[in-house]
C-alpha cells in the first residue's frame, strides 16, 4: 500500500505524492539531512540486483515530475542535496529537465549512475552545471566475464577508465562500488580490484561481498544448483559470506572482501590515488575526501554521538566546492 504501489491494478506512480513532512525530521542528527528521492527503481535487469524481485509484477522504473521534483528542493535549505535515487541519470529526458532546472539555485550534490550514463554526450556536463559533485558508480567488477553472467549489460564494453577520467575532468568525485565472489572472481580479484581504483584515482570505494537475495536470478541460480549455505537474514549484509563461492573458498572471500577496505584505506593507496588526479586542487580534494572519509573515524564516532552531527555540514560543503565543476587544470 501507501503512495507509488497500488495492489488492484499495480499501477506505480509519484504523481500526487504528498510532499514529505521535513519538520518531523531532527536536522541536527543527520550529516546530510537534505536526503531527496525523485525517482523509484532503475531500468536495468541486473540479475543480482533487488530491484527486479522488489518491484515484481509491475513497473520497475518511474519518476516524480520534474516540477514536483524541483518544488521538493526549493523547500530544501542551505546548499547541500544527497539525491538516494537508484539511478538519478536513468530517464535522460527527465534528468536534463532536472538538471536544467536546478541550473543557478547554487545547489551542491551527490547522486547515483551509471559507467553508461557518464559516458553519454553532454549529461554529465548538464549535471556539473546543475551541482553535481560527487557520484556513486557500479562498477561491480573489473572481470567482464562476470558482467555478462550477471546481466550487467549497460557495462559491457564500456571503458571503465575512461568513465573515471571523464567524472574527475569535470570535477566530480568518484565513489565506486565492486562486488567479490562473482562465479568468475579468483583469490586474485581482491588486489586487482584494488590496484585498478588507487591507480584510477578514485576518491572512495565501497566493497560487497556477492548476496543472493531472495527472488532474484542470482537467487534462483544458486537455489538451483544447492549452493545456499545460510539462510539467517542477519548474514545479509554484504559483508558475510551465504553461498559456496566457484573460484574460492568462502574463508577467502571473507578475508579478502576485509583485506581490500584496509588496502585501499591505506594512506600509502590514499596518496597514490592523489596523485593520479588532473591537478593540483582535485589532488588536495582527494586527500580531504578520502583521508577524512576513513581515516578519522573516532573523530566521526563523536560527532554521532554528541548528537550535532549537522556541525560538520560546512566541512562537506567546502570540501565538495572547493574545486568542484568544470574548470581549467595545472
Amino acid at each position: 500500500g501507501g503512495p507509488g504501489r497500488r495492489s488492484d491494478t499495480l499501477l506505480r506512480t509519484l504523481a500526487g505524492l504528498p510532499p514529505v513532512r521535513r519538520d518531523l525530521i531532527k536536522r541536527n542528527l543527520y550529516l546530510v539531512p537534505n536526503s531527496i528521492v525523485v525517482s523509484r527503481g532503475c531500468p536495468h535487469h541486473c540479475d543480482f540486483c533487488y530491484k527486479d524481485a522488489f518491484f515484481e509484477g509491475g513497473k520497475s522504473f518511474y519518476t516524480q515530475s520534474v516540477d514536483d521534483a524541483l518544488a521538493e528542493i526549493e523547500r530544501l535549505p542551505g546548499k547541500h542535496l544527497y539525491f538516494l535515487d537508484d539511478h538519478l541519470l536513468g530517464n535522460r529526458r527527465f534528468a536534463e529537465a532536472l538538471f536544467d532546472g536546478m541550473a543557478g539555485m547554487g545547489r551542491l550534490w551527490q547522486a547515483a549512475g551509471t559507467v553508461k550514463s557518464v559516458l553519454q554526450p553532454d549529461l554529465l556536463e548538464r549535471a556539473v552545471d546543475a551541482g553535481l559533485r560527487s557520484l556513486f558508480v557500479g562498477f561491480e567488477t573489473v572481470n567482464s566475464a562476470n558482467l555478462a553472467e550477471r546481466r550487467k549489460d549497460q557495462n559491457i564494453g564500456k571503458d571503465y577508465a575512461a568513465a573515471v577520467r571523464r567524472l574527475h575532468d569535470a570535477g566530480v568525485m568518484v565513489n565506486a562500488s565492486f562486488v567479490f565472489g562473482l562465479d568468475h572472481d579468483g583469490p586474485d580479484v581482491f588486489d586487482r580490484t584494488v590496484e585498478w581504483a588507487v591507480e584510477q584515482g578514485i576518491e572512495t570505494a565501497t566493497f560487497h561481498i556477492m548476496t543472493p537475495y531472495p527472488s532474484t536470478g542470482l537467487w534462483k541460480q544458486m537455489e538451483a544448483e544447492d549452493r545456499i549455505v545460510h539462510r539467517d537474514w542477519d548474514l545479509y549484509d554484504t559483508r558475510h559470506v551465504v553461498h559456496r563461492p566457484k573460484g574460492m573458498t568462502s574463508r577467502q572471500l571473507e578475508d579478502g572482501y576485509w583485506r581490500a577496505y584496509r588496502d585501499f584505506y591505506r594512506w600509502s593507496n590514499i596518496w597514490r590515488g592523489a596523485a593520479a588526479q588532473p591537478g593540483t586542487h582535485e589532488r588536495l580534494r582527494h586527500l580531504a575526501y578520502a583521508g577524512g572519509w576513513k581515516k578519522f573515524e573516532p573523530a566521526w564516532d563523536a560527532l554521532i554521538r554528541s548528537r550535532n552531527v549537522v556541525r560538520a555540514m560546512p566541512m562537506l560543503e567546502r570540501t565538495l566546492a572547493a574545486f568542484g565543476g568544470r574548470q581549467a587544470h595545472d
